[in-house]
């Protein structure tokens, strides 16, 4: 995705603000050398050293991508070096493209590549991640956040602030000029953004002064949240049904939607006259321009035209009924104690449905691969039949062909899976005492998993100073100020280091070799039963889905010790209430023993021979 690479045209502002900003000539100039160097200019998965943006802050490093839909494609004049270009041209001229499951979930929901052509033949590797691919790719948002960067696309900087914000009228400029009446649509949108939050959002709906239609309409659902949700003085995210609405709710709903209408209406004319421009002009345009006008009309859909639609739709839905493929329900998002987002969330029940019916209609084939689709009930029928439902194979015209091929790994001789009895989940310096034992009998090469921040900061205050006296070094996710993927990197770099992460480590480590060795899970990571959860829980298997999503996160988890056939490791549960029937979730060649944690750390440092590897 665009949001992804460099945009040597934010680079090049960033470097023309040097005369009035002296002080950023440093991390600008380390850019700069990046640049100079890079293969491609991916900032998230190619050659960037993540932890540079760590040392110099997103504002000098990731935010330099084209993160607002801000391209302004033929008219930039970096067009021809441009990394992201680049990679598009290859992509057409390729007969293999690599990408990840977001992005081609969002072509897919988008309607498609810039060319306008899907691929024929799709290949998921990793497959059990698709499911919520779909999930982000096909949902939407109306809130605060959402909001104010509809706006700044819209309108760019506004009052005087210091940004690179470039808003549509800039970027259009080139196009609508000599064009009658464009300008016109324009201004009128422009006008109608107004009603769109602005800066200082947050703080005026704390205060309950909002301004324009969209705040008014957030303060609201923010006052129906507080109203209706439980815990709401105890810091922590909220939410409530959306059904319901309180009146104050559904009149300023009305009232936004109006105002959205204002926007979409000039908006869609614009598209219609552009669009209508490549055809009336077609023996005029040069190629240039007519990328140029291309890129604005596929611009005004997929950044503006498809959100505002989606946004009615769903404040349409609080006064009548909500379709039912679709969940909605009303958030109050808070980080640190801290209020950063309030909004409307619709999501579908079944986000594979929009993703097949995308993908289908031009695709000749597609194989999904994982090693953690099929559910492990121990029913064959049954378990593929989750696994259908978590690709979308259920919703193909077809019966999907299966295959199922044996690891080739020896689970039973690498691993050991140990269930510990006698230690108090709910006593975190019982807790603590267990990882530090643990972590000190594999000497390092240890993973910790917990399925709640809180605890996994206080295990790390508690462990950090023993571990140290030991000569173990230990990260943690949420604790020390980098991101993932620079954990990841220096758990994998450093042979006896010790991690200790949330969901996102858990899916996303892929350490082969002896720096992982030792898993650690504080508790059965069963899903929290949020509004979506219950009805997707609803929707599918009733009481088993629990179990379902139980297991496949066991599953996953334990994937992650094995990553090539050399690999030893333990695997380790803090949880005496793990119910037989997850069981399923691990080889069924590898015996489980249910054990103290005397003994636990026993057979752990035993089978590990003290770390070697033995």
């Amino acid at each position: 995705g665009r949001e992804n690479y460099l945009c040597l045209l934010n680079l090049d502002d960033a470097v023309r603000g040097l005369q009035t900003q002296p002080h950023q000539a440093i991390p600008l100039g380390l850019m700069a050398r990046f640049t100079a160097a890079t293969r491609d200019g991916d900032l998230v998965g190619g050659d960037f050293p993540s932890w540079l943006s760590e040392l110099l802050g997103d504002r000098f490093t990731t935010a330099l991508a084209d993160q607002r839909g801000e391209c302004i494609y033929s008219a930039c004049g970096h067009y021809q070096k441009c990394f992201i270009e680049k990679a598009v041209r290859r992509a057409r001229q390729a007969d293999l493209v690599v990408a990840n499951h977001a992005l081609v979930m969002v072509q897919a929901a988008l309607g498609g590549l810039d060319d306008n052509m899907m691929p024929q033949r799709y290949v998921f590797d990793e497959g059990h991640h698709l499911f919520d691919a779909a999930d982000k790719a096909f949902a939407a948002h109306l809130s605060g956040m959402e909001g104010e960067e509809l706006r700044r696309w819209l309108r760019g900087a506004e009052a005087g602030r210091a940004s690179r914000a470039r808003g549509l009228k800039r970027r259009l400029e080139d196009v609508l000029t000599g064009r009658e009446g464009l300008s016109g649509y324009l201004a009128e949108a422009l006008r109608a953004a107004l009603i769109l939050p602005s800066a200082g959002w947050r703080k005026r709906l704390e205060e309950n002064a909002p301004a324009g239609a969209m705040e008014g309409f957030l303060s609201a659902v923010r006052g129906q949240v507080l109203a209706r949700a439980a815990g709401a003085d105890q810091g922590y995210s909220l939410e409530c049904e959306a059904k319901p609405a309180l009146d104050a709710v559904l009149a300023r709903a009305a009232e936004l939607d109006r105002g959205l209408e204002r926007i979409e209406q000039p908006l869609l004319h614009l598209r219609k006259a552009l669009s209508a421009t490549l055809d009336q002009e077609a023996d005029e345009l040069e190629t240039a321009d007519r990328q140029r006008i291309e890129g604005a009309v596929r611009s005004l859909q997929r950044r503006a035209l498809a959100q505002l639609g989606a946004w009615r739709g769903m404040l349409g839905s609080l006064a009548s009924e909500t379709p039912t493929e679709f969940v909605d329900w009303f958030d109050l998002v808070r980080s640190q104690g801290r209020e950063v987002d309030v909004g409307l969330r619709r999501h579908w029940v079944d986000p594979t449905l929009p993703m097949v019916r995308s993908l289908s209609p031009t695709a000749h084939g597609i194989l999904v691969t994982s090693a953690t689709l099929r559910d492990g009930t121990g029913d064959a029928d049954r378990d593929w039949a989750v696994a259908e439902d978590r690709t979308g194979a259920a919703h193909l015209p077809m019966p999907a062909i299966r295959a199922s091929l044996k690891s080739p790994y020896d689970y039973a001789g690498h691993t050991k899976i140990l269930i510990v009895q006698d230690v108090d989940r709910n006593q975190i310096d019982q807790i603590a005492a267990a990882y530090r034992e643990l972590f000190l009998a594999a000497r390092g090469g240890a993973l910790g998993l917990f399925t709640a921040i809180t605890r996994l900061k206080a295990v790390h205050q508690r462990l950090s100073g023993p571990l140290e006296q030991a000569g173990l070094a230990l990260f943690g996710q949420h604790v020390d100020k980098m991101d993932v993927s620079t954990l990841i990197d220096i758990f994998r770099a450093e042979r006896d280091t010790c991690l200790l992460g949330t969901d996102a480590v858990r899916d996303g480590v892929d350490v082969p070799g002896d720096s992982l060795r030792l898993i650690v899970f504080d508790r059965v990571p069963w899903p929290r039963p949020d509004i979506l959860h219950k009805a997707r829980k609803s929707a599918f298997l009733g009481a088993r889905y629990d179990d379902l999503m139980t297991r496949l996160r066991l599953k996953q988890a334990f994937g992650r010790l094995i990553r090539r056939a050399s690999d030893r490791g333990v695997f380790v549960l803090l949880d005496s209430r793990m119910p037989s029937r997850l069981l399923g979730a691990f080889p069924e060649e590898v015996t489980v023993q249910r054990i103290g944690l005397k003994q636990a750390i026993e057979e752990t440092r035993g089978f590990l021979g003290d770390g070697q590897g033995a």
